[in-house]
């Protein structure tokens, strides 16, 4: 862009992935990037709560333990996870999105963050079978290439259950293997 200034804010707003700045779990400053992947104005964003970007509270709450039992010593986490866009012609839309963050103190993972927010929904289309909140998460963990012991301890639950929801993900997708599954899940 001619004639602008490169400094902080200008690359803070013109980043080619979404950036949120956040408190408590709350969105304090965010870049135009994030607010056209969602579909949202300023304003919605801008002292709420991350809640509205997730198809339901349990995964938010989820979510935001997950994010405390796996941030590395450096206050890093990273995951592929279904989020929720809030306005526009996709209104209410579940997407999947690659969000990576950092605590700024590791010792309180919530306090203050930076995010980012890629839109994954040109490689990944969206989940054309209804599945649960725990389904979803499971879902993009097997995308991952996790193994259920690997899912079991990211979600602490045990790799049994992991087992029962891969089943329950085969059937609703009429896969009989996990390749397949994991190929269904990509295609859609």
């Amino acid at each position: 862009m001619p004639g602008v200034t490169l400094d902080y804010r200008t690359a803070f707003e013109l980043a080619p992935v979404g950036l949120v700045l956040s408190e408590n779990r709350l969105m304090q400053d965010c870049n135009a990037q994030v607010l056209a992947m969602f579909g949202a104005e300023r304003g919605q964003f801008i002292g709420q709560s991350f809640e509205l970007l997730y198809p339901s509270s349990d995964e938010f709450q989820r979510t935001g333990e997950r994010i405390v039992a796996s941030l590395d010593r450096h206050g890093y986490y990273a995951d592929n996870r279904i989020m929720r866009r809030l306005g526009g012609p996709r209104a209410g839309e579940l997407f999947w999105c690659h969000v990576a963050g950092r605590a700024l103190d590791p010792a309180r993972p919530h306090a203050q963050g930076i995010w980012s927010f890629e839109d994954l929904s040109p490689q990944r289309q969206q989940l054309k079978a209804a599945l649960t909140p725990r389904e979803r998460e499971i879902a993009a963990l097997l995308i991952e290439g996790l193994t259920s012991k690997l899912i079991g301890k990211r979600l602490a639950i045990s790799p049994r259950t992991v087992d029962v929801y891969r089943a329950r993900l085969m059937k609703k997708y009429g896969a009989a293997t996990t390749p397949e599954l994991v190929h269904k899940l990509m295609l859609g």
